[in-house]
């Protein structure tokens, strides 16, 4: 366990990634635990693979005032080119107000060097259709995403897919920095 931070340091804290019994919100004593200590963050990181997914959901409503972040869209099941169960996972998880998803991981969950923007258009159009662009953000996987390919080609891709889709330079704005901004609770 991890020591308590300063109250200083607290009042800093942005975020809280919370790990444990399969990944997800798996935490049964974390929110008590936070609470007890007057952490108070902004949003809860989380990837709920489905099989974790009954893990993830008492943890989101139960904080409802607290904002959940799906990392790397669940880790679609890209190498595979299947969408179900995946995409209903993410609708479901889509119906939480209090949930936004992460673009991000993509790249690591496609085939070794058998990636592209065509490879990925179908996991990212559910994701929009679920999140819409005022609850996607952008997340680099810096430097996970090296033993796929590199940051740039990444990033371009990611605005490419955003572009084709027929976002708004508003809309791509808000997946890019935007929707961080407000679910972290950063200053923009």
């Amino acid at each position: 366990m991890l020591p308590v931070p300063a109250p200083a340091t607290l009042a800093l804290l942005k975020g809280a990634r919370v790990r444990g019994g399969g990944g997800g919100h798996a935490d049964r004593g974390g929110p008590a635990a936070r609470r007890r200590h007057g952490i108070r963050p902004a949003a809860g990181d989380g990837t709920a693979r489905h099989r974790v997914r009954r893990r993830f959901r008492p943890g989101r409503r139960a904080l409802p005032g607290l904002g959940f972040v799906l990392d790397h869209l669940a880790k679609a099941p890209i190498a595979s080119g299947e969408l179900e169960p995946w995409a209903g996972l993410v609708r479901e998880l889509a119906a939480e107000p209090n949930v936004t998803a992460k673009l991000s991981g993509l790249i690591t969950e496609a085939a070794p060097d058998r990636w592209d923007a065509e490879t990925l258009r179908p996991y990212v159009g559910v994701a929009l259709d679920a999140f819409g662009p005022e609850r996607l953000m952008y997340g680099s996987d810096w430097p996970v995403c090296l033993l796929a390919g590199s940051l740039p080609a990444w990033t371009a891709t990611a605005l490419e897919l955003l572009n084709d889709a027929g976002l708004s330079a508003a809309e791509r704005d808000a997946v890019f920095q935007g929707t961080a901004t407000r679910v972290y609770g950063l200053s923009g």
